[in-house]
């Protein structure tokens, strides 16, 4: 059984204060099984955007709750084009959850980061 997102997404901020930096929700999705994109937002005009993996990033013989993977070819990458990309999967999906993290050192506190 998967973890809820709200659940998730819960904890991960709770990491991010913990580490000493800023996130929020900026959108709140679909409680129980909604997509959660996180963006970086690294405070000199770029932003990094983490998403849900695909599903050839899941193995069975490493089992992960959560997997993200970079949203943008090239990271960082403009703000306004961090945005565009948000407002693309909002408009795909509109239960996803989106949670910006502002960091000026890029760290983005996700534990199974895939390529």
């Amino acid at each position: 059984m998967r973890l809820k997102s709200g659940i998730w997404v819960s904890a991960y901020l709770r990491r991010c204060q913990v580490e000493g930096a800023f996130a929020a929700v900026r959108r709140r999705g679909a409680d129980e099984a909604g997509a959660i994109f996180i963006k970086l937002n690294r405070l000199d005009g770029t932003a990094d955007i983490y998403g849900p993996a695909p599903q050839t990033a899941f193995d069975d013989s490493h089992p992960v709750e959560r997997a993200f993977s970079p949203g943008l070819p090239v990271q960082p990458a403009p703000e306004a084009d961090a945005e565009a990309y948000l407002a693309r999967q909002v408009r795909f999906d509109p239960d996803v959850w989106i949670v910006e993290v502002e960091d000026r050192a890029g760290r983005h506190f996700l534990d199974n980061l895939t390529r």
